[in-house]
């Protein structure tokens, strides 16, 4: 018997899936499609995750991209808990872990990405929490409250968020992580050091230039033993050390892999029926002129309405710039293009580390901007990217305020 045929397969059910099938949907409104996601979970946000939650401005219910009852209204099969173990381009079909086989027309990779572990002993314990989905803050929540101790591995985006954000509930709060500041990769060296200490003067003790070497119980909590001697208890442990893209299905159907899943202009994969968008896909990033992966919640956003709409026969290129942003204490910013402090970065402040315009150029070119304490900027940052420009200093001054 022929298995089940939809026009359009969306391989994962989370925010770049969820954004694809309303992409579809503005320019098929009937054409079936089957959503497939792993989690139990329909289609939600995870910035909240490590943000408005912990503060109360959002709810778990104001997470979800749509009511439950909006699929079978659209047309839409949501299958959740489905893991997909198979693809086959020629006889363009999907696989279940149950065995079960649906075939498609069109069909989009958005599996997303993986929490990297920590390779260490006890990196698998109970105690340690890798933190990237809903049912990981459902599990934390009720545990995160005053007299709680948590240790938080990596100064990265996650752990700079969860660090204020359990600090806020008055959790006691270690960070440790191997970089000489916080938030290294995006920050520069002034800033990342002057918002340590913020968060030293809120009462989070910051491990620096050091990182776990075992983890083992210790009555009803876990102690962590780390590199450079020192010894932490801790209830939990929460570790936001990175994510990989999930490419096996890509690469065992035979597609083109490298850091993700390589799309052309019009996120097709290496074969022309499939398409890739979200955290695994490796897209030419236009403004750049240079192929990215970006794992931030505008791109999955936008680059899975933008794969739906390709899948139904827009034909557009994908030239979107996305953002990303944070919010750490009092201190909040979005930003656009390349942003890596080992480029040359001219500080525009208003207010030193607070509030102000970091910019970040080669050769005098414009690849990136942060927008520290200063909002509705991001379109005027991107124009002034996308016009490939030589800007003096003198010239950036107050170019975006």
């Amino acid at each position: 018997m022929a298995p089940p045929k939809y026009r359009y397969v969306i391989v994962g059910a989370g925010l770049a899936g969820g954004s694809a099938v309303a992409g579809i949907r503005e320019l098929d409104p009937d054409g079936a499609i089957l959503l497939l996601g792993d989690e139990p979970h329909r289609p939600y946000e995870r910035p909240p995750l490590s943000k408005q939650l912990w503060t109360g401005k959002k709810q778990v219910a104001d997470l979800f991209l749509q009511p439950e009852d909006w699929y079978p209204g659209h047309h839409v099969d949501l299958k959740l808990g489905a893991e997909v173990v198979g693809l086959d381009p020629a006889a363009q079909t999907v696989t279940l872990g149950d065995g079960s086989q649906y075939a498609y027309e069109k069909l989009l990779l958005a599996t997303g990405g993986r929490p990297r572990r920590l390779e260490i002993p006890g990196g698998d314990a109970e105690g340690v929490l890798y933190y990237r989905y809903l049912d990981d803050y459902l599990r934390i929540r009720p545990a995160a409250h005053a007299g709680k101790r948590v240790a938080v591995v990596g100064g990265g985006f996650i752990g700079s968020e969860l660090a204020a954000a359990l600090n806020l509930n008055q959790v006691e709060v270690t960070m440790i992580f191997p970089g000489s500041y916080l938030v290294g990769r995006v920050f520069p060296e002034s800033l990342g050091r002057a918002l340590q200490a913020h968060y030293e003067q809120r009462g989070v003790r910051v491990l620096t230039g050091d990182a776990p070497a075992a983890i083992t119980p210790q009555g009803e909590a876990w102690q962590v033993a780390t590199r450079e001697g020192q010894t932490l208890g801790a209830d939990f442990i929460i570790a936001g050390v990175g994510i990989y893209p999930l490419t096996d299905l890509a690469q065992q159907a035979g597609l083109e892999v490298a850091d993700g899943i390589v799309v052309n202009d019009l996120l097709q994969t290496s074969h022309p029926n499939i398409y890739a968008a979200g955290d695994n896909a490796l897209f030419n990033y236009m403004a750049l002129g240079e192929r990215k992966r970006v794992e931030h919640w505008d791109n999955a956003v936008i680059q899975g309405q933008w794969a739906g709409r390709n899948m139904a026969g827009a034909g557009q290129a994908y030239d979107y710039m996305p953002y990303f942003y944070s919010d750490l204490f009092e201190f909040g910013y979005e930003a656009v293009g390349e942003i890596d402090p080992r480029l040359d970065v001219f500080a525009d402040w208003q207010q030193e580390n607070e509030t102000g315009v970091l910019y970040f150029r080669r050769e005098g070119k414009l690849r990136g901007a942060m927008m520290c304490n200063v909002w509705d900027q991001v379109p005027a940052a991107r124009e002034l990217i996308r016009s490939g420009k030589t800007f003096t200093v003198q010239e950036l001054r107050g170019a975006i305020n």
